[in-house]
């Protein structure tokens, strides 16, 4: 009994008068639910889903990922993103590691703006829960970010480069979409609803993964004409973690585990469920019949359109949005970031700008009086301010990811060399994905004849097959290699 009392006391320093231990467990569950998307969900969608010898390569790009955001995030890149001013566009960069910072009662912005008369432009909004669960959150979807964007550069980026951009990317792109956005840079204050990353994160990460496969190159000529996923099962094990994930992802965004939390949550399996299935149908109509890569993209696009406007949209206009996210991005493209992120974001986005509702709008949104053009009044100019956003963080995501991709080549080469384009995981990382044989052990396609009792391995000493044992008949299935 005396723990359970110490544990649950009201006056203990770890429980300070301000904390909502609900609020705080959701906060904390949403961010594990964001992370699970990407370590394992990305993780394994992307080992499945490009060509068997660049699983271990794409697997890796997302790991390495994951790692290298937190250590940033936490040494330098929150405050950017969510700290005191510096310009407009761009917080003051310092550590998110000391314990003072830490258990104090979360703040965002940190920067509060003043109209002329001294009256407070917007609020900060204050969550009953520590900054140390806010810096997390935060961090799971810096995280995701970067790995939509590997997706772009999947078996055809230097990892040396690679480990180079993520941080570079990190500090000089992503910090500026979120503060601009969400930190109180003058997006956020001007009144432009991204609810939960459709600009600052699929948008951002759709534009800066295209231009940095334009700065590393093509793929080389065999593999964009036949480019098929190795392992389709465990791909949709990867896309079902995406999917699942989002209810954090998006029931995360409000801060709290409140009404609105509980609408966006909805709204986001509803947009990504009429997605799937409007470009499941079309690829029957066009196609005769129905894919699975497809229905994966289908689901994608239309969590990525929900996104941006998930608490602020009825359930109907959800079900809209995934109609359109289903059809308007419509390509037949596994790995096609541009279109799956900054199509999907962009089309949610604007979206929004004509179907947010005012009255969910006025429970979540800093700026009193949000609402889209479809319900009049301030709404009118919604859409134009959705665009002008969308605009900048196009144009800096353009701008910031040459820069990097320029600079970083004068060091690292971006691209692979050809002999490890042509070969795969074994050249760039000494490693395979799959143990097809036996340990060490390669298949020797000039011995497959020899069936039984002859070398079909390639080894130092070769291995022996002995014949069948059921002389009088097979058991089972008999496969000709």
């Amino acid at each position: 009994m005396a723990a359970t009392a110490q544990a649950y006391g009201i006056d203990l320093p770890a429980v300070p008068a301000w904390l909502n231990k609900g609020d705080n467990g959701w906060q904390i569950t949403a961010a594990t639910l964001v992370g699970l998307q990407s370590m394992p969900g990305l993780v394994v969608l992307y080992a499945s889903i490009v060509k068997k010898k660049w699983a271990v390569n794409s697997a890796f790009m997302a790991l390495y990922a994951f790692a290298a955001v937190l250590i940033f995030w936490v040494l330098l890149c929150y405050r950017m993103a969510f700290g005191d001013e510096l310009l407009p566009f761009w917080g003051k960069g310092a550590p998110a590691l000391g314990q003072n910072f830490l258990v104090r009662r979360a703040k965002v912005p940190e920067t509060i703006h003043f109209r002329k008369d001294g009256t407070v432009e917007s609020p900060a909004n204050e969550p009953f829960y520590p900054m140390a669960s806010l810096v997390y959150f935060q961090f799971t979807y810096a995280a995701i970010t970067m790995i939509l964007l590997a997706g772009a550069v999947l078996g055809r980026m230097n990892i040396r480069a690679w480990m180079a951009f993520v941080p570079l990317w990190l500090i000089f792109s992503y910090t500026v979409s979120a503060f601009s956005l969400w930190g109180g840079g003058f997006l956020y204050q001007w009144g432009v609803i991204d609810y939960s990353g459709g600009y600052v994160i699929h948008l951002s990460s759709g534009i800066a993964g295209f231009t940095a496969a334009y700065w590393v190159g093509p793929r080389l000529k065999n593999d964009k004409e036949r480019f098929p996923p190795n392992n389709v099962l465990l791909m949709l094990a990867g896309a079902g973690l995406l999917w699942m994930g989002w209810s954090g992802f998006n029931g995360g965004a409000p801060y709290a585990a409140n009404v609105v939390s509980s609408v966006a949550v909805l709204n986001t399996n509803i947009c990504a469920a009429t997605s799937l299935l409007t470009w499941t149908t079309l690829d029957v109509v066009f196609f005769g019949k129905p894919s699975v890569i497809g229905a994966v993209q289908g689901m994608m696009t239309g969590l990525a359109c929900i996104t941006p406007g998930a608490g602020v949209v009825q359930s109907w206009a959800a079900m809209l949005m995934g109609m359109l996210s289903g059809s308007v991005p419509w390509v037949d493209d596994a790995l096609g970031v541009l279109h799956t992120h900054a199509v999907a974001g962009l089309l949610g986005g604007v979206l929004t700008g004509l179907l947010a509702e005012p009255t969910l709008c006025n429970m979540i949104l800093p700026i009193p009086n949000s609402r889209g053009a479809l319900y009049g009044g301030s709404g009118l100019l919604q859409p134009l301010k959705q665009i002008v956003a969308a605009m900048f963080v196009i144009s800096w995501n353009i701008v910031s990811t040459s820069a990097i991709c320029l600079a970083i080549n004068l060091v690292v080469p971006l691209r692979m060399p050809d002999e490890q384009l042509m070969i795969g995981d074994d050249a760039v990382h000494g490693e395979e994905a799959y143990a097809l044989w036996g340990d060490g052990d390669k298949y020797n396609p000039t011995n497959s004849s020899n069936w039984p009792g002859q070398a079909l391995f390639t080894e130092a000493v070769p291995i022996n097959i002995p014949p069948s044992p059921y002389n009088n008949g097979a058991r089972g299935v008999t496969v000709n290699l």
